[in-house]
């Protein structure tokens, strides 16, 4: 129970556990008097951990809709009982519209006559937004039923309910009304010809509500979100400003971290076309071929890496003697250069915003994703980290996962640094 109260609002299926920031919080020894920093918070796991422990924290975040979910996670000041009731109202005027064009959302639904021409009451995305989209992603009555009551959910406004009523609506949508599920990749399973939208989302309302009454006290505690680019921190952060570190960045492992969250991010116009889409993954770290640009240099930060160049030089090898030539396969080499180039991007600018004696934890994987080419994640990241001044105190294992690419067990592990400041 202690690692879902908070986090099940929205859980973003890469997270790393909670458990794991609790571990590393007393292990750093911080307390309520210092402030934690996430700089690739994704939807707020050391975030909502650190609230919980009455410690201050801040986080970064390039995916918008990610960033919104972090914020809803850590405000705790809405009233549980007055939430619950303002969702009762929206949802009477959802389930209203859906019962007057034959949608029946509820438990009777098979119960009652159904209007034989229903379907043209049918709501849909614009076309543009409906191409972002994992073909598959939603069937077209679930769809209609999640935008009906998006719909009313904007339409009863109330700033102190309304964020909270889209998270749970976002949970919805992805859990109960999609046809995505989640492996290695996000995917496309069997389609859900129906899906019981409202009373799944007042089921959401009613777990926020709960989670609500624990934490009066921790209510107005400090715990910040940014839209940001965790390689340009000092334009959002203040100087000599944080004593700590817990983290999980990307890996470089192929994965589309925006796909992940694609379906929210569109239906709730986070997202409303392919420019806003790509520039959302420019402000990300390069993990993946999809989104790499023309202009993109933070491979110069690790050109003198002589270990980086000679991955990247096996992987291109390995390339050319399997005879793979798509366009994503040629960009397999450099997109490991950009990813490690940017995270020494990062780990420099983060610099001028740390404390002297800041302690850092980065949990992060060893990946074979391109090629079978073995990619030593924490080592080559605890040796950019010193040439940039900072003190490697260690590398812990977290644990291991089974490559089926490999056949061998890949080590997740955290990278546990010190910034020594000025000495």
């Amino acid at each position: 129970m202690e690692d879902r109260a908070f986090h099940d609002w929205y859980r973003f299926v890469l997270s790393f556990p909670p458990h794991l920031v609790r571990d590393y919080l007393d292990k750093f020894g911080i307390t309520e008097d210092q402030c934690v920093l996430d700089p690739f918070c994704g939807t707020g796991t050391t975030l909502v951990e650190c609230k919980k422990l009455g410690v201050p924290s801040v986080g970064a975040e390039g995916n918008p809709f990610a960033q919104f979910a972090a914020q809803v996670k850590v405000d705790w000041t809405p009233d549980p009982e007055g939430l619950v009731l303002h969702a009762r109202r929206v949802a009477e005027g959802a389930l209203a519209e859906l019962d007057a064009a034959g949608f029946f959302d509820d438990l009777l639904a098979g119960m009652r006559p159904i209007r034989p021409d229903r379907d043209r009451f049918l709501r849909t995305l614009p076309a543009e937004q409906e191409r972002l989209l994992l073909k598959g992603s939603i069937s077209p009555i679930p769809l209609h039923k999640t935008l009906i009551l998006l719909e009313h959910i904007r339409r009863h406004h109330d700033e102190r309910y309304s964020r909270h009523e889209m998270l749970a609506l976002a949970n919805v949508l992805v859990f109960a009304a999609s046809n995505l599920h989640f492996g290695p990749e996000v995917g496309v399973g069997k389609p859900k010809q129906d899906a019981s939208v409202v009373p799944s989302w007042l089921s959401e309302i009613s777990r926020m509500s709960d989670d609500l009454r624990l934490v009066t006290k921790r209510a107005t505690l400090k715990a910040e979100v940014c839209l940001a680019d965790a390689r340009q921190l000092t334009s959002v952060l203040a100087p000599n400003s944080v004593d700590a570190v817990i983290t999980s960045p990307p890996y470089p492992n192929e994965k589309d971290y925006t796909r992940t969250t694609r379906l929210e991010s569109v239906v709730l116009s986070f997202i409303h076309n392919m420019a806003e889409l790509r520039a959302v993954k420019k402000g990300l770290v390069r993990s993946n071929t999809r989104g790499v640009y023309s202009g993109d240099d933070d491979d110069r930060w690790v050109s003198d890496n002589r270990e980086i160049q000679r991955i990247a030089e096996a992987i291109e090898a390995r390339r050319l003697a399997l005879g793979k030539d798509s366009g994503f396969e040629r960009m397999y080499g450099r997109v490991t250069q950009l990813y490690f180039g940017g995270m020494a991007r990062h780990l420099a600018d983060l610099r001028l915003i740390l404390r002297p004696g800041a302690q850092l934890a980065y949990v992060v994987g060893d990946q074979a994703s391109y090629l079978r080419v073995m990619i030593r994640t924490g080592e080559l990241l605890a040796e950019i980290a010193q040439a940039l001044g900072y003190e490697l105190i260690g590398i812990d294992l977290f644990r291991t996962r089974f490559s089926t690419g490999t056949r061998e067990q890949l080590r997740e592990e955290v990278l546990l640094l010190r910034w020594r400041g000025g000495d």
